[in-house]
């Protein structure tokens, strides 16, 4: 939940979040997603299709294109995310360069608060 992003990030985790597309999403839903996950103080997103992974699952309802995917990345970027974003991409995918970038926005951030 939102919540519990709040709630990591005041104690100074960093917080990330996974947008799983293909199950019957507007595009808006997802923009929206966005602006409610960096509102609550989410670091880092990796956005991703849904694959099935049997046919007892969730059928998927599209397959979204690549020039969605880094449509995405980059509104998400605009936000202030660290992003990842493919068809493929699943939330540990390249977690350690992402959690590196996010540390680095905050030490920006924090240099360029007035002391």
């Amino acid at each position: 939940s939102l919540d519990v992003i709040r709630q990591a990030r005041d104690f100074g985790l960093v917080t990330k979040s996974n947008l799983i597309l293909g199950m019957g999403e507007e595009r808006e839903e997802v923009s929206q997603a966005l602006a409610d996950l960096r509102a609550a103080g989410c670091d880092l997103v990796t956005i991703t299709q849904y694959l099935r992974p049997s046919p007892r699952h969730h059928p998927v309802m599209r397959w979204v294109k690549p020039e969605e995917f880094v449509e995405l990345a980059e509104e998400a970027r605009e936000m202030g995310f660290g992003v990842m974003s493919g068809p493929l991409v699943r939330s540990s995918y390249r977690a350690g360069r992402l959690y590196q970038e996010a540390i680095e926005a905050r030490r920006a951030a924090a240099a360029a608060v007035p002391a």
